[in-house]
């Protein structure tokens, strides 16, 4: 007798032999790249972690929210949160403010709080536009210019730092010649350093007033870069 070759079960079938119709829930995912120039992913972090615990992933604002939002004002304009909020469409805007309806300032306080988020989102739009402009362009911070001076002192300080931890471990633990390398070289060293760092703070200004502004430097207005996300294309 002729043997039949076994067909491979189905990504998507049961053990009983029938199919799942219950397909995955996709993962909501969104995001924006700002290079921690602003506290957006300080704020979703703590939100986040704030909605899940409590189970009140509506309820309470976060990362959702704010692309509903976005999408919200790209389909119906800059500051029109009227009507955005009476769009059903938008409704996950409106559920963080439910408990709050019955306060006689709840409108104005509701559109402060969308104009003021949506501030934030804007302002971390441009950066992360800036950020992927010049990673294109593939501009670098040159380590000579006068700019970074401060950040070279915080390198040496660090540097300091982690090579002598052990000298600090010995002092505490009552080490006399230990407490005195200590004392005399390394917090000697410190204090130069500490003293050059402030030097460098006070010609600061006037070193970043001789650099061309970002939108020179990137050939790209931030009002280019604004229009450009607020089209719908």
């Amino acid at each position: 007798e002729e043997l039949k070759a076994e067909k491979e079960p189905r990504p998507d079938a049961r053990p009983n032999g029938r199919r799942d119709d219950r397909a995955e829930k996709p993962r909501f995912m969104f995001n924006i790249a700002d290079g921690g120039f602003t506290e957006l992913h300080t704020l979703w972090q703590n939100e986040e972690r704030a909605a899940i615990s409590s189970g009140k992933l509506n309820e309470i604002w976060h990362r959702r929210h704010d692309y509903w939002l976005l999408a919200g004002i790209v389909l119906h304009g800059y500051a029109r949160w009227t009507d955005i909020q009476n769009d059903g469409a938008f409704g996950v805007i409106n559920e963080p403010f439910k408990g709050e309806a019955s306060k006689g300032n709840f409108l104005e306080m509701k559109n402060k709080f969308l104009a003021r988020r949506f501030k934030l989102l804007e302002q971390a739009l441009v950066i992360e536009e800036q950020l992927r402009r010049a990673a294109y362009l593939n501009m670098t911070q040159d380590p000579s210019h006068p700019a970074m001076a401060l950040n070279t002192r915080f390198a040496e300080v660090e540097c300091l730092a982690e090579s002598h931890q052990h000298l600090s471990k010995e002092s505490l633990a009552g080490n006399k010649p230990a407490n005195a390398v200590l004392h005399k070289a390394v917090l000697n060293q410190l204090e130069e350093l500490l003293s050059d760092m402030k030097a460098d703070v006070t010609r600061l200004p006037a070193t970043l007033s001789r650099i061309p502004p970002i939108a020179a430097r990137l050939q790209m207005s931030e009002r280019s870069i604004l229009s450009r996300l607020a089209s719908k294309g």
